[in-house]
């Protein structure tokens, strides 16, 4: 039998001491044959389901039969049955998971596309996709999967879209001995805006504590060495948050949210509409946001440089206000090569244009990156866009120490 010759060197491979396919391409050629028999064992399953030889147990469907009998959890159960149904739609996609090219995740990323307004676009399109699902980052992946969702049945995108604003809740309750337990669910924007704030407060709090216990250390501290946990200081963020909202001046001006529209974005490489951690939107879900936001435009020029121009307050949506912000803005001059640090609008122009840190290995969004000279400022590289990089902190140190990156908080 066939299975006996997959146990049998299962079985083999059990046992041999797992340090032995501990490098690079060991993992990855581990993951791959994964992949490959979770396709083979989802194809069964699809054959089982579709031949009813669940039947004669008198379980009442192939997901309570796998979950009496395989003891797998009902979520898992339902989601293999999903993918094997699926796949007699998707042929691409299962010869590309029967190769070990995707995996699980990328069936159900693909999956999901499938509705009765994209079934024609997706049949056609289809391999365009799974090319993409086997080249880009699995993030990456997602972001372009959203585009083509955008594209393919836009109006089903802002449904989603209002759908998932209306899901908005928060709920937060005394209990046992005085302590408060709660939960929430935001929309894209929304929750952008509250993790922003909620992290960039985190972040101080792990800096005043990793000074702290370096000064009582005399050394770097280890994690386990701060004051605090990372769920601590998250949660003494929260309440910094409420402190702060309390004692804001009436007078006070609201942060804004900064808009960036991109020109000549759309001919160099296509339709862009996220938000700033990467998260795809449709362009609808932004319009509540526009009064009293600021418009940023950014030119991307033919020979590769971006021109930043100064921001404009919308006080009101109106075409006027839009075309004055848009297409007048004033331009924001870029600072002198021999400065020492990125700021200004040659700092912007590089976070507009890598949008992430550029280590292959990372995906850290800009708001948590520094701009790193890419010929090294003390040997005579310039400050400027074209030598600039955005790498966050634990890599910017890596490269300059040469070492691995510290752990962050």
């Amino acid at each position: 039998m066939d299975l006996d010759v997959l146990t049998q060197a299962l079985d083999h491979l059990g046992g041999v001491d797992p340090s032995v396919f501990a490098d690079t391409d060991s993992i990855e050629l581990l993951h791959r044959q994964l992949a490959r028999l979770e396709a083979l064992v989802t194809g069964a399953t699809a054959a089982f389901d579709a031949a009813g030889n669940w039947m004669p147990e008198g379980a009442r469907n192939a997901t309570g039969w796998l979950t009496a009998r395989c003891r797998v959890t009902r979520a898992q159960a339902r989601r293999e049955v999903r993918r094997g149904r699926e796949l007699r739609h998707l042929p691409a996609t299962a010869g590309a998971w029967a190769d070990g090219r995707i995996t699980g995740p990328h069936v159900d990323v693909l999956a999901d596309l499938r509705c009765g307004t994209t079934e024609e676009t997706l049949a056609r399109d289809e391999p365009m996709l799974v090319d993409q699902a086997t080249r880009l980052r699995f993030d990456q992946f997602v972001r372009a999967t959203a585009y083509w969702m955008q594209r393919a049945d836009p109006n089903g995108g802002d449904e989603a879209a209002e759908k998932r604003r209306a899901r908005r809740d928060v709920s937060l309750a005394s209990s046992f001995q005085g302590m408060w337990l709660g939960a929430m669910t935001l929309d894209p924007v929304s929750g952008s805006i509250v993790a922003g704030e909620l992290h960039r407060l985190e972040r101080r709090l792990f800096d005043l504590d990793w000074s702290g216990a370096k000064e009582a250390l005399g050394r770097d501290p280890r994690l386990s060495e701060l004051a605090r946990t990372s769920a601590q200081r998250r949660a003494d963020a929260l309440v910094e948050m409420a402190t702060r909202s309390e004692t804001a001046p009436g007078n006070g001006r609201r942060p804004a949210p900064l808009f960036t529209v991109l020109v000549g974005y759309e001919t160099l490489h296509g339709r862009i509409s996220e938000l700033e951690d990467g998260t795809v939107v449709p362009p609808g879900s932004l319009l509540p946001w526009l009064p009293g936001a600021d418009i940023e435009r950014a030119e991307f020029t033919p020979g590769g440089r971006i021109e930043i121009g100064a921001p404009s307050t919308l006080s009101s949506v109106s075409v006027a206000g839009l075309d004055r912000a848009v297409s007048t803005p004033v331009t924001r001059a870029e600072i002198p090569p021999t400065r020492r640090l990125f700021t200004g609008a040659t700092r912007r122009a590089v976070e507009v244009r890598d949008r992430a840190c550029t280590h292959p290995l990372c995906d850290v969004p800009a708001p948590g990156c520094q701009v790193d000279h890419i010929q090294p400022w003390a040997l005579g590289g310039p400050t400027t866009q074209e030598n600039g990089r955005l790498l966050c902190g634990p890599h910017n140190r890596m490269r300059n120490q040469n070492q691995r990156p510290p752990p962050d908080g």
